[in-house]
């Protein structure tokens, strides 16, 4: 969709702003006021991982003006494989102090302004305040349904994107205009059935590509110029290297966003599940320091119970809670797993963050297995509640 420029022009550049966006000012459809319009731009990218650290790079080397960074994490070696915003120096560093040093050193003429949070419903609307635009790189659905509905209350367009393994999704939305987040994906996914970044993977290249797809739109919208992703969503199979586009509409009768939620759900709604499978209450669950309790008096003669890891084994090289023995969650998707548990003993499930334990305790459970529950958090958890001195991979 063809949609007027975002912001107004700015005053002026500056002789150093002539040189360094010469290339920029050649360009007929960006040319002297583009650029102006970007200099006047004021963006906010929630979350400064894989997406963010592509969209954070060009959109300050573009000249944006104004740069917000919105994340609560710090940077962890395992973020080096694809969040390139980040380098070796920066290990332990909050990662919006992080991004702010690689974008001054890539341009200093942005301004950037860290808010080093993670977006809740009671703090996004004062977060969102005097941002033009919102850019959409979070890896977990709470947060990309808040920043929907925030943007709708703001009236302000949001460029989202989504990475998993070898696909990528992304797309513009605004309420004002066209559709919203809610639109594509009305409510959250059940609990534990789609798997995060974390625990599925992603290939190391490809939030490059999607970052660097979102911050494009990004400079559409500021500048008015071409057609924007309003009205479409494109996704695109590595694998394959092939990009598929579908059309987007609000929903007919959709009730406009009047508040802002924590857990990404909405009023009325409820989150479908395959028949036959347990709700969220019939699925148990222990927190690190109960599982501690637990293992403690195993180790006492106290207790009875097996403790089953359902990660990888490399996963199980990287950090580990002690007297756990390790079978994947593959081997109880095949069924191999459940057929050498013993149905009369206790059984406690974990993995890295509790997704893929929940998914191993439903099929337990399916299979007549009634006794057993899973690690809330999983090893995350058990290293920030129990064992702090493993690091978190």
């Amino acid at each position: 969709m063809d949609l007027p420029p975002l912001v107004e022009p700015a005053a002026t550049l500056t002789d150093a702003e002539l040189r360094r966006y010469a290339r920029h000012l050649t360009v007929p459809e960006i040319g002297w006021t583009g650029q102006l319009r970007l200099k006047n731009a004021r963006v906010l990218c929630v979350g400064a991982g894989g997406l963010g650290s592509p969209a954070l790079l060009y959109l300050a080397a573009a000249g944006v003006g104004t740069l917000g960074i919105a994340d609560d994490d710090v940077v962890d070696s395992s973020n080096l494989q694809r969040q390139v915003i980040h380098g070796e120096a920066a290990l332990g560093t909050p990662k919006t102090r992080s991004a702010a040093t690689r974008i001054a050193d890539l341009n200093p003429l942005v301004r950037v302004v860290e808010h080093q949070e993670r977006l809740t419903a009671a703090t996004a609307q004062e977060v969102l305040a005097g941002y033009d635009l919102v850019l959409d790189g979070a890896d977990n659905f709470e947060t990309r349904y808040l920043v929907s509905d925030a943007c709708e209350l703001a009236g302000v367009p949001h460029v989202w994107g989504s990475i998993l393994r070898f696909d990528g999704q992304y797309s513009v939305f605004w309420g004002a205009h066209g559709p919203t987040y809610r639109d594509l994906y009305p409510v959250p996914p059940a609990p534990g059935s789609v798997p995060n970044c974390a625990e599925a993977g992603v290939l190391g290249v490809l939030p490059g590509l999607l970052g660097t797809a979102m911050a494009v739109e990004a400079v559409k919208l500021v500048t008015g110029v071409g057609t924007t992703m309003l009205g479409r969503v494109a996704t695109y199979d590595a694998l394959s290297a092939r990009w598929w586009e579908i059309p987007l509409v609000p929903t007919p009768g959709r009730p406009p966003v009047t508040t802002l939620r924590d857990d990404g759900g909405a009023p009325a709604c409820t989150v479908p599940r395959p028949a036959g499978e347990a709700t969220a209450e019939e699925v148990p669950a222990v927190t690190a320091p109960q599982l501690a309790e637990l293992l403690a008096a195993r180790e006492r003669g106290e207790a009875e119970f097996e403790l089953l890891d359902v990660r990888e084994p490399y996963e199980a090289r990287l950090a580990a809670i002690p007297g756990a023995r390790l079978v994947p969650l593959g081997q109880f998707e095949s069924g191999e797993a459940l057929t050498g548990i013993d149905p009369a003993r206790r059984v406690l499930l974990h993995c890295k963050a509790g997704a893929r334990s929940e998914r191993a305790l439903r099929l337990l459970r399916a299979a007549g297995h009634t006794d057993a529950a899973h690690l809330e958090g999983g090893v995350l958890a058990w290293i920030e509640q129990v064992d702090p001195a493993q690091r978190p991979y």
